[in-house]
């Protein structure tokens, strides 16, 4: 989809852009698809605030979307390509022969009237899903399985997509967008293609109300605080924090602070780490 761009009307316009929905179909949401979203605002079952920055914002309905793909050899047609307030991907409206409808993460370039299919045999196009050992090595990929029948965990947000880089034994060598490259099980399955809304990291949000609309509440820097409230708070006018490094407001280093577990499970399955050189 294409970028819109705004005359500078106000300063917010200046910077603004908002996508054209080009390709989106015109449609209300699958009502059979839908559920309620209740709002926390970052807050706990006390009340107390466990995540900074989140309240308010425009209400929203949650799309149910099938990960799982659990379908098998059964061709369904795509009905609508359809906006989704809860991630920045587009989502497919798929419908089966019997009827049934499910939403599905849209690959980039899938069009309405076009079939896909969850299946050993499928063709290798968008949309299709298949296991990891029945794809070629070299294919695009995205809403990848981390275990066989969970459903899609890894690629699944706009313009990401994975690419299949070899086979040994059991498993899969699977470079992610990150630049890791990560062994999965042959068996889960994924998605051919690129996932859809390819310019979303183009967008300038341009004011900070639309980001209130998103239900983001502001940040405040700590350096501006006062010391009871941040450890980089206090002093004379633009004062340097007085630490070493900077920390996070409960003291705990930040900004390149390694936080992943020294001995992860998961470790043995990293070929290599993103960054590396």
């Amino acid at each position: 989809m294409a970028m819109r761009k705004f005359n500078p009307t106000s300063p917010a316009r200046r910077q603004m852009t908002v996508s054209t929905f080009e390709g989106l179909s015109k449609v209300k949401p699958e009502k059979s698809l839908l559920e309620s979203k209740k709002k926390h605002a970052g807050r706990n079952s006390y009340g107390r605030i466990t995540v900074r920055h989140q309240g308010g914002g425009n209400r929203q309905k949650y799309r149910i979307i099938d990960f799982k793909r659990d379908r098998l050899d059964e061709a369904a047609t795509v009905l609508t390509i359809e906006y989704d307030p809860n991630r920045t991907a587009n989502i497919a409206k798929i419908e089966f022969a019997d009827g049934e409808r499910r939403y599905i993460i849209a690959p980039h370039g899938l069009k309405v009237g076009d079939t896909v299919v969850s299946s050993k045999t499928a063709d290798i196009k968008p949309g299709n899903c298949l296991p990891l050992e029945n794809i070629p090595v070299g294919t695009v990929i995205h809403c990848i399985e981390l275990y066989p029948g969970r459903g899609a965990q890894l690629v699944r947000s706009a313009g990401n997509s994975a690419q299949l880089m070899a086979k040994e034994g059991r498993y899969a060598q699977v470079r992610l967008p990150s630049g890791e490259v990560r062994l999965v099980r042959l068996e889960c399955k994924a998605a051919i293609g690129q996932v859809s809304n390819i310019d979303h990291e183009n967008m300038s949000i341009g004011k900070a109300g639309r980001k209130r609309h998103m239900g983001i509440r502001p940040t405040v820097r700590g350096s501006v605080m006062n010391p009871v409230d941040h450890p980089h708070g206090g002093g004379e006018g633009r004062s340097p924090i007085g630490r070493p490094g900077p920390v996070t407001p409960w003291g705990k280093p930040t900004l390149g602070y390694k936080t992943r577990k020294k001995k992860n499970q998961s470790d043995k399955f990293i070929v290599r780490r993103r960054g590396s050189k």
